[in-house]
């Protein structure tokens, strides 16, 4: 005997049921659209060191690091190469990510397909993560253990300025910062 879910459960139940659902959703696409590179080439968020940012953002941080030209001509292929090879993850995400908003947006969600996909969102956000792991593995040999311990020192600079900044602007904006 085949019993429905819906026969199962109590109106209530499947309003919990459903903003559960959603509320599940909302970080599988969040989750997605964070992931590396997402952002028109930028390094992601929260990535474990150096982002790929723009090249003039990368033109300051190897100035600041006396980088040789022949260090800077070794970076820029580097990181021209994960970037040409992130474009092509980007347009995948993409695709996952309006499959995942198709699902959501049927009469009935299909569970077994929104687990897929997830799993499909995460093992794209794994191959991206390894990509630029790899990106900043093959920087690192490039530069000195003094240039990159320089370089690990304003990257510090930087992320307290801009949790600072953040902070600020949630205070002006009457949040508490977490």
């Amino acid at each position: 005997m085949k019993t429905s879910v819906k026969t199962l459960l109590t109106q209530p139940a499947r309003l919990l049921a459903l903003t559960a659902l959603v509320a599940i959703s909302a970080g599988v696409l969040q989750t997605a659209h964070a992931a590396p590179g997402e952002h028109g080439g930028h390094g992601g968020h929260g990535g474990p060191g150096w982002s790929m940012g723009s090249p003039r953002h990368m033109d300051r941080m190897l100035d600041s690091i006396n980088a040789t030209a022949e260090q800077r001509t070794q970076i820029q292929q580097i990181l021209g190469a994960a970037r040409e090879e992130l474009k092509g993850q980007r347009a995948q995400g993409k695709t996952l990510r309006e499959q995942a908003a198709a699902i959501f947006a049927q009469p009935t969600v299909d569970a077994r397909a929104a687990e897929a996909l997830r799993v499909q969102m995460l093992a794209q956000h794994d191959q991206a993560s390894k990509r630029m792991l790899q990106a900043m593995l093959d920087v690192s040999r490039v530069l000195t253990p003094e240039q990159r311990k320089q370089l690990a020192e304003r990257m510090q600079q930087r992320r307290t300025m801009m949790e600072r900044h953040r902070g600020d602007r949630l205070q002006n904006e009457g949040v508490t910062p977490r």
